[in-house]
């Protein structure tokens, strides 16, 4: 009966994934919600003696999933991922049936898993992970994930469920790092060095010790709470990572060059993406390469010629010139990408698409704890800023409240229109979508400029 159920929920997933797709659709979460409801223990069954890799945490799970993804295919491993981003429960059991039999036997050797950080102690149930990365745990949509002691929580519940995970640990964050109570095998990875010469006003997420409530200390704070932290108080500190960012060499709107030293061994290595948070994200996978037992040169390697997410600094042409995409959902990493941002000389064009759909977070008042006023304080280096989006009027808000001028700010109803904007530029224009408003404006831009699909 067992067998049954499983080849009738593979067959089902299969099948709705093959129509949506041919209908214009993802076919990325739906058909896993049909798939569990015809067998809701099919997660556990097709991940059975699957090398499975789990990317988790607020903030840079696709980008450091791509990197892993390359120092995979670039060792010739027999692998799969989720590349839509579809990191839900429903969404994991759909791309593990698109690559496993009808029978139920997985077709790959590994798997590339990003999973939600709420939906992580779900989904570790299920999967008996070998590796799992943590990035860090910001504020991020109050309305679904709570304070940040709450997504810290559901983290724990997920690597109680994983106990023969070795756990990549962000040690520059303390609320990641505290996590290593819990895991039996760690290996934690940092930025010994500052990222940026000067960075946008910011609120600490966690400002006290996590065991004694007094303030922490900072030797230098990267971003964020991020950094060299320690407490006064209690002596609870930031562990000496593994692998870290030993020296940063050239971080540009382009590139970084960095070197990361793994257990004493340096590595010179190019990421192929701006920004300090792509620093982070870089560490992260030569960790991972280094709990995976992959080979670290091959890895360092792969950092140079990775393909980014869909939305995650994604470079495309329009008109004259280039634009990036750069996805933000919560007030650490729009502050991130104002960091890259005022680091730029040259003339450039910004636009912001801002929703409150359920993927969004409802509550978009997080865009008053941005500090967008550094932008305003760029001069002539900001030539416009476009605003669009269900939430487009309180975006054009905030920056006349930033200390934009308004007649710099521009409403685009559409993102049709807003597109059209983007052709008449020559400089280069950074836009900063929210969630669905990534995908929506993304889809437009792919009739029109012929970027890949967002799942491939």
């Amino acid at each position: 009966m067992k067998k049954i159920r499983i080849f009738l929920a593979v067959l089902a997933c299969k099948t709705s994934r093959w129509l949506l797709r041919l209908l214009g659709g993802g076919g990325t979460d739906f058909p896993g919600r049909v798939a569990l409801a015809l067998c809701p223990n099919l997660l556990g069954e097709l991940a059975k003696n699957v090398t499975t890799i789990l990317v988790t945490g607020t903030n840079g799970k696709t980008t450091t999933s791509r990197m892993i993804e390359q120092t995979l295919a670039d060792s010739e491993i027999s692998y799969f991922a989720n590349k839509s981003g579809a990191n839900l429960l429903s969404g994991v059991t759909a791309e593990f049936c698109a690559f496993s039999t009808l029978g139920g036997k997985c077709k790959k050797s590994v798997a590339l898993i990003e999973a939600d950080e709420a939906a992580f102690k779900a989904i570790s149930r299920f999967v008996d992970a070998k590796t799992i990365v943590v990035t860090n745990v910001f504020r991020d949509q109050l309305d679904r994930y709570g304070e940040v002691t709450h997504t810290l929580g559901n983290l724990r519940i997920g690597l109680e469920n994983s106990p023969n995970a070795t756990v990549c640990l962000n040690a520059d964050d303390s609320l990641c790092a505290s996590l290593a109570d819990t895991a039996k095998n760690v290996v934690f990875y940092g930025v010994n060095v500052p990222i940026y010469a000067s960075r946008v006003a910011e609120l600490s997420d966690a400002p006290y010790c996590l065991r004694c409530k007094h303030e922490y200390e900072y030797e230098y704070i990267t971003y964020g709470h991020l950094g060299k932290w320690q407490c006064p108080s209690c002596g609870y500190a930031r562990p000496d990572p593994q692998a870290a960012v030993t020296s940063i060499a050239v971080s540009n709107a382009d590139r970084s060059e960095i070197t990361v030293t793994v257990d004493g061994t340096p590595f010179d290595l190019t990421v192929n993406l701006p920004g300090g948070y792509n620093i982070y994200n870089a560490c992260a996978s030569m960790a991972a390469a280094k709990a995976s037992g992959l080979d670290l040169s091959v890895a360092a390697a792969a950092l140079g010629h990775f393909s980014c997410g869909f939305g995650r600094m994604e470079k495309f042409r329009v008109g004259k010139t280039y634009a990036r995409m750069i996805l933000i959902k919560n007030p650490a990493g729009c502050n991130q990408v104002l960091n890259f941002l005022t680091q730029r000389r040259d003339p450039f064009v910004f636009a912001a698409c801002l929703n409150d759909r359920a993927q969004d977070g409802k509550d978009v008042s997080w865009i008053w704890d941005v500090d967008f006023e550094r932008l305003a304080q760029m001069g002539d280096t900001l030539q416009r800023v476009c605003v669009s989006g269900i939430r487009a009027a309180d975006m054009a808000l905030r920056f006349y409240y930033a200390g934009i001028p308004a007649e710099k700010i521009e409403v685009c109803d559409t993102y049709d229109a807003l597109l059209d904007k983007f052709a008449e530029q020559t400089a280069p224009i950074y836009v900063m979508p929210t969630y669905t408003a990534m995908l929506s404006l993304r889809k437009i831009c792919s009739k029109k400029f012929g970027l890949k699909a967002f799942w491939e």
